[in-house]
C-alpha cells in the first residue's frame, strides 16, 4: 500500500514544490492538490461538510491551478507523483487540458495521475456552462475525448458536449495511459461509472468504514469485464496502524494524508516526521 499527501493549495502557507520535495526526501508515494477556479458567493449548492453555502476553510475561494501547481512541483522532484485530489475537467476546455496533462506528464518523465470529481458545487460548474444534471456525463465525454488526443495520432471525437474533427495534437503522455481516479461518495451508481470511465476511486475524507463499499466496487469491477482490481484511494485522517492494516487487507492501494494548514517551516518539518511515523525509507 502506498503512502501520499494532500496539499489544499492557496496563495499562502507553503508553496506546492516545497511541499512536495519534502514529501519526496521523506519517502511518500504521491502529491495531490485540488482545484476550485472560483466560488460563486451566492449559490444554492450546500458544501458536504457544512450542509449549507459556508465554507469549512477560506481556501476554497484562494486555490492555485491544480497543473500550474504541480509542474512547479515536478521541477524539483523526479520520483514521486504528481497528482490531484481532485480536479474538475469539465472545468476547462477538454482540448487545451488535454495539451496541459500531457505536457505535464511529458515533461515529469510519467507521473501524472488525474484524480477527478463530478463536482459539488453546481454554481461553479453552471458558471462554466456545465447543467449540473449532466455533469457525469460531461466529465464522460471529456475523459474520452482527452483520451483520443492522448492516444491517437489522428485523434477525433463526436458526443453531445464535445466534438471535434480528425486533429494532431503532441506531445503525447509518455505513460501509454494516464491513471483516471475518481473523487466521489462511495454509491453503486459512483460505481458503475467507475467501472465504465476511469481506473479507481478516492474516497470522500468522510468515509472511513469502507469495507463495504471497496467490496461492492470490486464486485461492479469484476461484473463489468474490467480486469485486475481496481485502484482505492483513502483519505487517512491519522495513522492508526489496526486501520492500516485493515485497509490494506481489503484492497485499499494507497493512502493519503492531509498537510496542516500551518507556516511553510513547520509544513516541511511535519511531513519529515510524518514519514517516519509511517516507517518510510528516505531518499
Amino acid at each position: 500500500m502506498r503512502f501520499g499527501i494532500v496539499l489544499f493549495t492557496s496563495d499562502r502557507g507553503i508553496a506546492p514544490a516545497v511541499a512536495a520535495a519534502a514529501a519526496e526526501r521523506a519517502g511518500l508515494d504521491s502529491f495531490y492538490v485540488p482545484e476550485h477556479t472560483h466560488i460563486p458567493i451566492k449559490r444554492e449548492s450546500p458544501h458536504p461538510r457544512t450542509g449549507d453555502s459556508s465554507l469549512p476553510d477560506d481556501r476554497y475561494m484562494r486555490t492555485l491551478d491544480p497543473w500550474v501547481a504541480l509542474a512547479t512541483a515536478a521541477s524539483v522532484t523526479s520520483h514521486i507523483r504528481l497528482a490531484t485530489a481532485v480536479a474538475l475537467p469539465v472545468e476547462s476546455d477538454p482540448i487545451t487540458l488535454a495539451k496541459t496533462i500531457a505536457s505535464l506528464d511529458h515533461l515529469s518523465g510519467g507521473r501524472v495521475t488525474l484524480g477527478a470529481g463530478f463536482g459539488w458545487n453546481v454554481d461553479e460548474l453552471s458558471d462554466h456552462g456545465v447543467p449540473g444534471a449532466k455533469r457525469r456525463t460531461v466529465l464522460r465525454e471529456y475523459l474520452e475525448a482527452m483520451r483520443a488526443l492522448w492516444t491517437d495520432d489522428e485523434a477525433s471525437y463526436a458526443g453531445e458536449f464535445v466534438s471535434f474533427g480528425p486533429s494532431w495534437a503532441w506531445p503525447k503522455p509518455t505513460q501509454a495511459h494516464i491513471p483516471v481516479l475518481i473523487g466521489a461518495g462511495g454509491t453503486e451508481k459512483t460505481f458503475k461509472w467507475i467501472a465504465r470511465s476511469a481506473d479507481g476511486w478516492i474516497t470522500t475524507p468522510y468515509e472511513v468504514d469502507i469495507s463495504d463499499q471497496v467490496a461492492t466496487l470490486q464486485a461492479i469491477w469484476r461484473d463489468a469485464g474490467r480486469r485486475g482490481k481496481p485502484e482505492v484511494v483513502a483519505f487517512g485522517g491519522r495513522p492508526d496502524r489496526d486501520r492500516l492494516a485493515h485497509w490494506a487487507s481489503i484492497g485499499v492501494t494507497e493512502v493519503v494524508f492531509g498537510l496542516p494548514d500551518r507556516a511553510a517551516d513547520d509544513v516541511e518539518a511535519w511531513i519529515g516526521r510524518f514519514g517516519e511515523r509511517l516507517g518510510l525509507q528516505p531518499r
